[in-house]
Order: structure tokens, then C-alpha cells, then sequence
């Protein structure tokens, strides 16, 4: 049976940084919820910034369901033929609905501080918008839509893992929970 492994965590707080391992290290597939986004947001010629990423989400979940990503997510997830496979950006309980219908699906939590996830958002170059952001910015970003039902969803998590440490502390706990 593979192994599934579903994140959830507040923005930059190493969702895809789990995932990016589990790919080298693993060949574990990968699987974004974001990636959907992006496609559509680039298809339309639109700026890859948080907003409208999170604008096509609302009107995709308003206009086709909540679970409308989630029931994507899931087909891919079933047909990808790697005996480990990653799940980045799970952040509503209808996401997490649809993935636990799949044998040897685990929900992970990845916590880490406000000010390291910021200082980790403006190093990257993922989003358009992000090194330009303030921290206050970065605390306004926690409270749209997307974001708000994180701490929801972690309540279910099976498995909690702080990052706020190095990169490899990181991939150490990730070691132990590919061979548990």
C-alpha cells in the first residue's frame, strides 16, 4: 500500500519544503493543490500573486463546491503510481474528506513561528508579490479566506511536526515518518 502523506500548515511554514525532500529523497510523487491555481491564474495571463490565487479559489469552491480541488487532488492521487506521495496545501476540511477516503493517507501538521514562516516567505520567489510583502502584510494574508480554516483542519492531523528549526531537523522527522 503506499504511503500518503497530506500537509497542512499556515503560509511558508515548510508544506513544501516536506514535499521537495520527499520528492529527492523518496521519488515520492507531488501533488499541489496550488498547482491547479497556478495553471489557471497563468492560462488567464494574470499577475501569480496570493490574490488572485485566492479569488479563482473562491469562485471555483462557490461556483462547483467546496470540495470541488479536493475531488481533483484525490483522482491524482489515486492514479499517481509512486509508492510515496506528498499532498502540499491542504486547507479546508472538505480537503481532507476526500483524501481520507484513500488507504495510507496521513494527515501532517507543519507548525513554525510567524516571523520565521515571513522571513522564509520573502526569501522565496513562489508568489509574485511575496518579497515585497510587510509583515503586516503577512498577518493580513492569515486572515483571507484561504487561510482562516488551517487551525481547523490541524486539529485532525495525526502527525504534528515543529519547523522551526534547520532544514535538516526537518528531514530527519520526515526520515522517521517514511519508515514508520
Amino acid at each position: 500500500m503506499k504511503k500518503i502523506f497530506g500537509f497542512v500548515g499556515h503560509i511558508a511554514s515548510g508544506k513544501g519544503a516536506a514535499c521537495d525532500y520527499l520528492g529527492s529523497r523518496y521519488n515520492a510523487g507531488y501533488h499541489r493543490y496550488s498547482s491547479i491555481l497556478r495553471d489557471l491564474v497563468g492560462r488567464l495571463y494574470l499577475p501569480t500573486d496570493r490574490d488572485h490565487l485566492i479569488r479563482i479559489s473562491e469562485v471555483l469552491r462557490s461556483a462547483f463546491g467546496e470540495d470541488t480541488l479536493a475531488r481533483v487532488i484525490k483522482e491524482d492521487v489515486e492514479r499517481d503510481t509512486h509508492d510515496v506521495v506528498c499532498v502540499d496545501g491542504i486547507r479546508r476540511l472538505a480537503d481532507i474528506a476526500e483524501l481520507r477516503k484513500l488507504p495510507g493517507f496521513t494527515l501532517v501538521y507543519i507548525e513554525a513561528a510567524p516571523q520565521m514562516r515571513f522571513n522564509r516567505l520573502i526569501q522565496r520567489t513562489e508568489n509574485e508579490d511575496d518579497q515585497k510583502k510587510t509583515f503586516e502584510d503577512f498577518l493580513k494574508d492569515e486572515e483571507r479566506s484561504t487561510e482562516k480554516s488551517i487551525d481547523d483542519v490541524a486539529v485532525d492531523a495525526h502527525i504534528t511536526i515543529n519547523n522551526d528549526g534547520s532544514i535538516d531537523d526537518l528531514h530527519a522527522t520526515l526520515d522517521k515518518l517514511v519508515a514508520a
